[in-house]
């Protein structure tokens, strides 16, 4: 997840605080940031998270 916080909860404060201020949707963030966005997404699902569309953040 090259720069990205390895911590889960670090994780998903950091994607969550971007798709909400630079980015329309979770695959525009991936592409932005170079991160495979299965992997992203399975590991925010270890914590709970999954992406929601219609709100463009993990809930």
């Amino acid at each position: 997840m090259n720069s990205l916080p390895k911590d889960p909860v670090m994780l998903l404060s950091v994607v969550n605080t971007n798709l909400r201020d630079y980015y329309s949707n979770l695959d525009e963030f991936c592409r932005a940031k170079d991160v495979e966005k299965e992997a992203l997404v399975e590991k925010l699902r270890k914590i709970q998270y999954e992406y929601n569309e219609e709100t463009n953040q993990f809930v």
